[in-house]
């Protein structure tokens, strides 16, 4: 009996695995977009406690990337899930529940993901402000602009220009760590290849087919990226 090809194996009819794969980019699209939108917010309070904060804020910040940067990104789903079930489990039995209560998977990656991305957030947004150069803030200070209004203004706007290229390799490398929160159970890409080369026993053939969804997703956000950087660098760039 023949093996099936590739677009058998990844038709849409009761024999495809079409469906699944599909489903499984998509889950796959929504926890990177989740960690990324956790990691640019916590990366954004990083950056000020680097940048504004005090002494204890800065050592904190400092501590924060130190440790996120030099440990490995599973290890960090590992803490997450397991951690976050244990305290759902003795909460539980607080309220009368009795057995195992499970941290929702999808919740542990995105968060994990998050903070992992969040400390290379906190060094891109704090060398992209470090990049505005100190005469437009003084020039928004003499317009009489107040604080808030130059942050909204002159600061945000320069910093993001300054950040965007670094924003959008955080978002390559949150695309790829967002494999790794298959080790959850969520049924994301990774998960969904796992079960449908077990299923077939075509491992090959459908882990290279994983590796191609994953290389359209990440070129055609890429290719968005780069319109954008382009975009909002006009003007900004002159020899």
């Amino acid at each position: 009996m023949s093996q099936p090809g590739i677009l058998e194996l990844i038709s849409f009819g009761s024999d495809g695995w079409g469906k699944a794969l599909l489903a499984g980019a998509w889950m796959t699209i929504l926890i990177a977009l989740a960690g990324y939108t956790i990691g640019a917010v916590i990366g954004s309070f990083g950056a000020w406690a680097k940048i504004s904060g005090g002494r204890s804020l800065r050592i904190a910040a400092d501590a924060y990337t130190t440790v996120l940067r030099g440990i490995p990104d599973l290890l960090v789903i590992y803490l997450f899930y397991f951690g976050g079930s244990a305290v759902v489990t003795a909460v539980g039995r607080l309220l009368g529940a009795e057995g195992f209560l499970g941290f929702p998977g999808f919740l542990a990656g995105s968060l994990a993901v998050g903070v992992t991305s969040g400390a290379q957030f906190t060094e891109i947004f704090r060398g992209a402000f470090k990049a505005v150069h100190a005469g437009e803030i003084e020039a928004a200070i003499a317009c009489g602009m107040g604080r808030l209004l130059r942050f909204r203004r002159i600061i945000a706007p320069l910093t993001l220009r300054h950040a965007l290229p670094g924003m959008g390799n955080v978002w390559q490398v949150v695309l790829k760590e967002s494999a790794l929160v298959s080790i959850t159970g969520v049924a994301e890409l990774l998960r969904q290849t796992q079960v449908a080369a077990g299923s077939t026993g075509l491992p090959f053939d459908f882990y290279v087919i994983a590796g191609a969804i994953y290389l359209m997703i990440s070129t055609g956000s890429g290719l968005f990226l780069r319109r954008a950087e382009t975009h909002f660098s006009r003007g900004v760039r002159r020899g």
